[in-house]
């Protein structure tokens, strides 16, 4: 079982679905958080080599992103492979990986 699979055998077994939407927000509020960690770790920018971002901070977003996906139904495997490419062909295009907008 994926991780994807996991989160959403997570939300079916707590019935903790929640609309799209709702989800979105979560994922932005644990963003927030590891935000929150980069800028005290690194003393809001004056030391960004001791950047430090608690594993269970990243988890929480990451688990947020999946639940997003799997309330869309959305394979996050596919998207990423998806963005995966669209960078490899924007280094291949530009020498860049992003978009120059």
């Amino acid at each position: 079982m994926d991780a994807q699979q996991r989160v959403a055998a997570f939300l079916d077994d707590t019935e903790l679905h929640a609309p799209a939407a709702y989800r979105l927000l979560d994922v932005v509020s644990e963003l927030g958080e590891v935000s929150k960690e980069v800028c005290t770790s690194t003393e809001y920018g004056e030391d960004p080599s001791s950047v430090s971002v608690p594993e269970d901070e990243l988890g929480d977003a990451l688990f947020a992103l999946l639940a997003l996906c799997s309330e869309l139904g959305v394979d996050a495997e596919t998207a990423l492979e998806t963005s995966l490419s669209k960078y490899e062909g924007r280094l291949d295009d530009t020498g860049r990986a992003g978009s120059g907008e």
